[in-house]
């Protein structure tokens, strides 16, 4: 193992509930030039940051506590506790449609319940299924099933109106997007999404 390898990751802590993890964990906030706390989803803008939990919680207390003012040792600009966490959601949520979007135009994505399905019987699986949220409970368990049967992760996520607008087609119940790079990228925001909304312990 290289020293690289072996070094701890950063760590910061929380501004709500003080609990330190890794920073790559977090979710970054830093101040704009006029004063304002903006979040900072990449951790790649510049000047200080201040950290949250990647929980709705742990921000909206941050915001009523004031803690973002105490981070940057100044007065500083910052929405209503329930605007933030909107915000945030928002921006993770696009996240998500916008890999989504990019693995459709690199070819990877796979359309509708029963060619899901197909994709799940084939040889060559999928890298990750998704499945609309807002789908009949039959329908969706049923694409769940075949997806835990054949050994592919499975995530519920977004409306079927999402999934049609994203490919520019009418609403999809499912989408399958094959093995590639986008399968890990989607699985760690959409997991923040839904840590973030209180959904994943």
């Amino acid at each position: 193992m290289s020293r690289r390898e072996g070094a701890e990751k950063p760590q910061r802590s929380c501004l709500a509930c003080r609990e330190s993890r890794d920073r790559d964990r977090l979710i970054r906030f830093v101040l704009s030039p006029q004063g304002e706390v903006v979040p900072d989803l990449d951790a790649k803008l510049p000047g200080r940051g201040a950290y949250t939990c990647t929980s709705a919680a742990c921000l909206a207390a941050a915001v009523k506590q004031r803690q973002f003012s105490r981070a940057f040792k100044q007065e500083v600009a910052v929405p209503p506790a329930d605007q933030m966490t909107e915000l945030v959601a928002r921006l993770l949520r696009e996240r998500i449609m916008g890999y989504i979007a990019l693995a459709n135009k690199a070819g990877k994505v796979i359309a509708g319940g029963s060619m899901v399905g197909e994709a799940l019987k084939g040889k060559t699986k999928p890298g990750l299924v998704l499945v609309a949220r807002d789908v009949s409970e039959a329908i969706g368990e049923k694409i769940a099933a075949q997806a835990a049967g054949s050994g592919v992760a499975c995530q519920w996520i977004l409306t079927k109106d999402d999934f049609g607008a994203l490919l520019g087609k009418a609403p999809r119940s499912a989408l399958a997007v094959k093995s590639s790079g986008f399968v890990a990228q989607l699985l760690k925001t959409i997991e923040r999404y839904r840590n973030f909304l209180g959904e994943v312990q």
